[in-house]
């Protein structure tokens, strides 16, 4: 109630005057801050529903857009017909985010709906350069959820806001608890285990980082990378089960020994793989239709060398 006008506060701040990129959430209640946010001709980045199929969706509206088309581009709709991935290797600079809250205060503390989803967008954005200690984060809620909220609820993690657009006030926190400077493995729970089985992107990130030196052990992990990376001893009976994934893209300073190491460390070691590195491409065989279709959910978004794979279902599969 009241979400479309309060969203019209986003035009008097001079925050969203100077935004070029604003990253906004894909729920209903945000929907006309979209519509703001395009009609000023700002580039608009929405992530895509749970994180399934990559990071952010870039609203491409068509040239000469009506206000009409623009309204359909706010929408789950437009998200599906005018735009454009944009993944861990986007260039993306966002210089302003707007996030739903299910409770807010005055102070910037902020509740959401427990799932964690705001505070892990964010955390990824950190980890690729898209926003700075400094970047504005805005919520838009009704009066009603303006409430108080103890600090000591909040948790490393967590996302703080700057601003509260309510459809009577424009709320300043001035919070100056620090925002979340990236995903805290080490202190990772339950929900981000599952979070890892659900968002092959947060996979792809959690492998760059450990690339680059990083610790990302998780919370009471368990190694058991030995028994996962044995390929599976393949069925001699049957074997015309055995299903093909085609990874191409494969950047030319890229040798078969990483590729081996990244499918080693998203238990996807396949029982034979075929590297034609000249073409850029490789061809992963795996005894089944289901594990291959797991191979190419977990390696959906994975980059290497500076290039995101493109990974599927081999196009010819053969006996």
């Amino acid at each position: 109630q009241g979400a479309s006008h309060a969203a019209t506060r986003l035009l008097g701040l001079q925050e969203f005057k100077a935004a070029n990129t604003v990253k906004i959430n894909p729920d209903a209640p945000q929907k006309n801050a979209r519509f703001l946010t395009l009609e000023a001709r700002k580039n608009l980045l929405v992530p895509t529903p749970r994180l399934r199929t990559g990071l952010f969706n870039k609203i491409v509206p068509p040239p000469g857009a009506t206000k009409e088309i623009l309204r359909i581009c706010a929408t789950s709709r437009g998200v599906r017909e005018y735009s454009v991935p944009v993944g861990l290797d986007g260039k993306a600079r966002v210089d302003l985010v707007v996030v739903g809250s299910v409770a807010v205060s005055e102070e910037g503390w902020r509740i959401g709906k427990g799932e964690g989803y705001a505070d892990m967008e964010y955390a990824m954005m950190v980890s690729m350069g898209a926003v700075q200690a400094d970047t504005p984060v805005i919520t838009i809620v009704h009066d009603c959820q303006v409430v108080d909220i103890a600090e000591e609820l909040l948790g490393d993690h967590d996302l703080t806001v700057d601003y509260i657009l309510t459809p009577t006030r424009t709320i300043k926190t001035n919070c100056k608890r620090p925002k979340p400077q990236g995903i805290i493995w080490h202190k990772a729970s339950a929900p981000l285990y599952e979070m890892l089985e659900k968002i092959p992107i947060l996979k792809s990130l959690r492998y760059r980082e450990k690339q680059t030196g990083k610790d990302v052990t998780l919370q009471d992990e368990h190694s058991d990378l030995a028994n996962a990376s044995a390929p599976a001893a393949p069925r001699l009976e049957g074997s015309g089960m055995i299903t093909t994934v085609y990874v191409g893209n494969i950047p030319p300073s890229v040798r078969v020994s990483e590729l081996k190491c990244a499918l080693r460390e998203f238990r996807a070691t396949p029982l034979r793989l075929n590297w034609q590195g000249a073409q850029r491409r490789a061809f992963l065989d795996y005894k089944d239709k289901a594990t291959a279709e797991s191979t190419v959910s977990s390696l959906r978004g994975l980059s290497l060398g500076g290039n995101t794979l493109q990974v599927e279902l081999a196009k010819n599969q053969r006996n």
